[in-house]
């Protein structure tokens, strides 16, 4: 379906061939060679842009239908006023993705408050002066100081030498 949508924006077939066996090129797990048959790599370069284009026509429906939304790459965020609004739109959303052969991770999928979960690893919330504040989730946080434990590891510590005074 992907390659289908791409023909239809794209006169390049060389690029088309390109794009098709980098689909299928397969991804290296624990340097072993794993056969991939659908969907794109994660983590590779081209992900969200084809995602982007994959995805086009559900922007393209939220927007026709007038609703406030942010998407990158496959993490959507739908914007609505009422709690049974936003289940209509979870319905909807879920149809439409099943028609491009695609499944809504239901337990990562919610309708909440927009202050309450996260996004992109990071959480919005009101001051105490009425203004809208963006900072660094918790969970993004606690991930970042464990790989940094990890990666300055105190057995590898080294003692260092202070540098000799010079004199002026």
């Amino acid at each position: 379906m992907l390659m289908g949508r791409l023909a239809k924006r794209l006169e390049d077939r060389r690029l088309l061939r390109t794009l098709s066996r980098y689909l299928s090129a397969g991804v290296m797990v624990n340097g072993v060679k794993v056969e991939q048959r659908r969907g794109t790599p994660q983590g590779g370069p081209l992900s969200p842009l084809l995602a982007n284009v994959y995805l086009d026509e559900v922007d393209q429906e939220l927007e026709r239908r007038g609703h406030a939304f942010v998407r990158y790459a496959d993490d959507l965020r739908v914007l609505v006023r009422s709690k049974r609004a936003g289940e209509r739109v979870m319905g909807a959303l879920i149809k439409r993705f099943a028609k491009l052969r695609l499944r809504v991770n239901e337990s990562k999928s919610t309708v909440a408050r927009v202050y309450e979960r996260p996004f992109l690893g990071f959480d919005l919330w009101v001051n105490k002066k009425g203004e809208t504040k963006i900072g660094v989730a918790s969970k993004s946080m606690e991930r970042m100081k464990e790989r940094v434990r990890e990666l300055t590891n105190k057995r590898r510590g080294r003692r260092v030498e202070p540098a000799p005074l010079s004199r002026c």
